[in-house]
Order: C-alpha cells, then structure tokens, then sequence
C-alpha cells in the first residue's frame, strides 16, 4: 500500500494563460451576479473601473494583455492546423 511517486511535468505557458482566463472570467461573471443580486441591475463596467483612479490603467492593461494573450493562443492553434505536418520538399530536376 505505498505511494506512487509520479513525475510531475512543468505546465506549459498556454495552459496557465488558458487558467487565467478562466479565472478572469468567472471571477467577472460572479462580481457581475453580486451587483445584480444586491441593486437589481448590471453594474457599468466604465464608470466602476473609472472608480479605481490611477489603478484603472493597471486594470486596463491586465486585461488587454488577457485578450492578447487569448488571441495569440487561437492564432498560433489555427496556424498550427492549417500548416501540412508532412509536406515534402517539391524538387526542381
């Protein structure tokens, strides 16, 4: 009955991104539920972000890098399929 020892493999950029949306986003999707819970209607992003003063361009950033990053992910995955894996060199005899 002794523990299995397993190699633990280093988590590769894209997925800890992909963590992070999913945290980013639920982290949203439930700040927005509060507000409507509490007020009875969503709140406006603008104007709560405008609240932060000068951490608002720091909010700005974080979340412009997120959809950066997001689209730098479904890029190169697309990239990825649409380049034939076998492609033979074409000679020119």
């Amino acid at each position: 009955m002794g523990k299995t020892i397993e190699t633990r493999e280093e988590w590769k950029s894209s997925t800890i991104l992909w963590f992070a949306v999913v945290v980013w986003f639920s982290s949203s999707l439930l700040s927005q539920a509060a507000y409507m819970a509490l007020y009875g209607v969503p709140y406006d992003a603008v104007t709560f972000l405008k609240q932060f003063g000068p951490l608002y361009y720091v909010v700005m950033v974080v979340e412009l890098s997120m959809w950066v990053g997001l689209g730098t992910i479904v890029f190169l995955k697309f990239v990825r399929k649409a380049t034939p894996k076998n492609q033979s060199p074409v000679s020119t005899a």
